[in-house]
């Protein structure tokens, strides 16, 4: 499957840590970064693929599960640590789910947003992008 676990450098401390990320950890250039939150536990975010985007998530604070689908086989991630990120790379189905209580789900992208790089329709992937590679 078309992704990676992206290790966020961290300084640990006594007082705290801090993870740093830098243009050398992105695996692509940066173009807009937005963050989920106050998602019920209930809710379901993504929903989508991405023709040509990238994106990098990553669990700021709580826990959520990442379901992924490429046509061939679906796997779920949970993401719950703020240093460890997951790379979703293009053509990839995403669902959110299971967010915590007070989760907050930075994501990381390589686009701006561009709603005709957005697969939207579930059967509309399948058949277009997965059958046709």
């Amino acid at each position: 499957m078309n992704i990676e676990i992206i290790d966020i450098p961290k300084i640990e401390d006594y007082r705290g840590n801090i993870a740093v990320i830098e243009n050398e950890v992105v695996p692509f250039e940066i173009k807009r970064v937005y963050y989920l939150f106050d998602v019920p536990s209930s809710a379901k975010r993504g929903g989508h693929a991405h023709i040509h985007q990238l994106e990098l998530l990553l669990p700021l604070s709580g826990s959520f599960d990442v379901v992924l689908n490429d046509g061939k086989e679906q796997k779920t991630i949970t993401l719950n640590k703020p240093d460890k990120g997951l790379l979703i790379k293009k053509n990839i189905w995403r669902e959110l789910e299971n967010f915590s209580s007070g989760a907050v789900c930075l994501v990381i992208a390589s686009g701006v947003f561009d709603e005709s790089d957005y697969v939207r329709d579930f059967e509309m992937f399948q058949s277009q992008f997965i059958n046709h590679k």
